[in-house]
Parts: C-alpha cells; structure tokens; sequence
C-alpha cells in the first residue's frame, strides 16, 4: 500500500507530536493522576511506557537487520517530573538519532513480520509516529484537553494500522468478511478476512460490497475518529457503522497467532 508521508515527515511529525506529548505532561496537575483511554496507568506509567519504548525501538533500529530484538535495558525513569521529562526527550533524542543514522530502507526487527508492512526503519517510523500520536492524545484526556490528531497523521494512521496491526497471514476463525472504512477526508480501505488471513488495501473511491455469502461492515467518522476506534480509544457506536457490526466484535477479540 502506498505510503502518505515521507520518511522525512515522519521523523519531523513524531518530534511535533513528542513535544505536545511534553508539553501536556508538564501542564498536568499530578502524574499519579489515572489516565482515562488507559484506565490501568498513572500519568507517570504513560511517559515511562512511551519513553522506554523510544528506546527499545532505538537500539533495534541500530542493530540492524536481525531475526530478533537485541536485549536492552533502559535506564529507570525518574519519579520528579523535571527529571522525568528530561529522560523522555532524551529517549526522543535517541530513537530520532537511529532512524536519520539508518535511513527509510534499512532493515531490522519488527514484531509485524507477517504483516504487509516492511521490516524497515521506515516502518518503525511510521509506527512509532502512530505511538506518540495516540498516546499524547492519552495524555490529553488526561488534563482535560483532548485534541483531535492532524490530519496527515491520522490519515496514515489507519493505512498504517490496517497494514501493519491488522494484515496478517494468520487464519481468520471466523465466516469470509469484508470491512470497509471510509474517512470523510475522502479516502477510504479495504480489508478481506479469510483463512488465508487478511489484508488490507487503499480504495480510490468507495465501492460497493455485492457478495452475499460474505459477512460485511463499514464504518464512517473522520481518520481521527477511526484511528482512536481502531486503537480502542472509542467505540463503534462513536461512528457510522453499517452491516454486520458482529465482525467488528470479532475484529477487536481476535488474537491471531502465527
């Protein structure tokens, strides 16, 4: 699937996104305040996940391509918040540094190896943009100001977590599907569920599902919208859903297994 941002966007978009994420986090009454899209974190677990997981991401872009991820051990996160936040724009620092060292095309692990996205570090780019996205979305409900994603950022926020979260060749349990989402940005995706997997594909326009003996949905909202619906932040009823809403059931339960 094609992309919809360069490798030069991503790099300059995850650090806008990494400065709201600090920015909201400095401005927030508490880090022992309970973030609400992650009912099971404090504030303090949100950027200690995030900022241990720029790290973790840094050092196996750096190792280059390998059949698994090098052992690693961040340095623990300091509880006051000045410190705190030092050490997550350091982690920033350090996964920005190994992505412009290895470029776009640079292979390395990932854990989506069945996926239809690369194993490159542009697609861990691309990913790790979509983390620090969401999550400062998080740390925005958080203190009480949540604001939608750009829009560049959530358009290829669903090409990139249909191709990469959801395209597997782990077989579908269920019945044949078919689910459509349609941005009312003017773009719209595709996704084929079978035994043989699934995989996802850009639609030029949305066209219409005719096969009765496939079980078939869509869901309507703004790329913000499907992004936080396809990364559990909202729920189907928060869009425009049509068809058999079971599959979307079935969607968010499966765990496919290579």
């Amino acid at each position: 699937m094609e992309q919809t941002l360069e490798f030069a966007d991503l790099l300059r978009l995850m650090d806008e996104r990494s400065t709201a994420f600090h920015a909201t986090v400095a401005a927030a009454p508490s880090l022992d305040v309970q973030v609400p899209t992650c009912p099971e974190w404090t504030l303090f677990d949100l950027v200690q996940h995030l900022g241990e997981g720029r790290r973790r991401w840094a050092a196996i872009v750096a190792a280059g391509p390998a059949d698994a991820p090098p052992a690693t051990s961040a340095p623990v996160a300091p509880r006051e918040r000045e410190a705190l936040l030092a050490w997550f724009a350091e982690s920033t620092r350090e996964l920005s540094g190994a992505l412009r060292e290895a470029g776009p095309d640079r292979g390395c692990w990932t854990w989506w190896g069945s996926s239809q996205a690369p194993q490159t570090a542009g697609a861990v780019a691309r990913h790790q943009l979509q983390q620090v996205a969401v999550h400062t979305y998080d740390a925005q409900v958080t203190v009480g100001a949540p604001q939608p994603l750009p829009e560049d950022v959530a358009l290829d926020g669903v090409d990139e977590f249909v191709t990469t979260c959801v395209a597997t060749t782990a077989a579908w349990p269920h019945k044949p599907a078919v689910v459509d989402y349609h941005a009312t940005e003017g773009r719209s995706w595709r996704l084929w569920f079978s035994a043989d997997g699934a995989r996802a594909a850009r639609l030029p326009e949305p066209v219409a599902h005719e096969d009765p003996e496939v079980a078939y949905v869509s869901a309507r909202g703004t790329a913000n919208e499907l992004v936080m619906f396809c990364y559990g932040r909202i729920t189907m009823d928060s869009l425009q859903v049509e068809g058999d809403r079971r599959v979307f059931e079935q969607l968010i339960a499966w765990e496919p297994e290579d």
